[in-house]
């Protein structure tokens, strides 16, 4: 048996529509500044032709499963949310 310093991090994973298994996150990729409108409507204009999108990685941990309450200030004045799609690269991928 295997002793750690201290407990690893719980394994996230997302519900697989059609199926009973779930589906095991080891790793989550994100595009900023993909979308025009999206900046403009945020109120930061993006020159396209300067500004390029870019990538960037979070932990598994931060990931929030559909329909979850996600707790936030009870002073937020503009909380702002995003929705982003999922896409499963199977062990194959890696």
């Amino acid at each position: 048996m295997t002793t750690y310093l201290f407990p690893p991090p719980v394994v996230q994973s997302v519900a697989i529509r059609g199926k009973s298994e779930q589906f095991p996150i080891n790793r989550l990729f994100f595009v900023g500044r993909n979308y025009h409108a999206h900046a403009v409507e945020m109120g930061k204009p993006v020159d396209k032709s300067v500004e390029r999108p870019f990538y960037f990685t979070k932990a598994p941990q931060t990931l929030v499963p559909s329909g979850a309450t996600v707790p936030y200030p009870p002073e937020t004045k503009n909380y702002h949310f995003e929705m982003e799609l999922v896409v499963a690269i199977g062990k194959a991928g890696f």
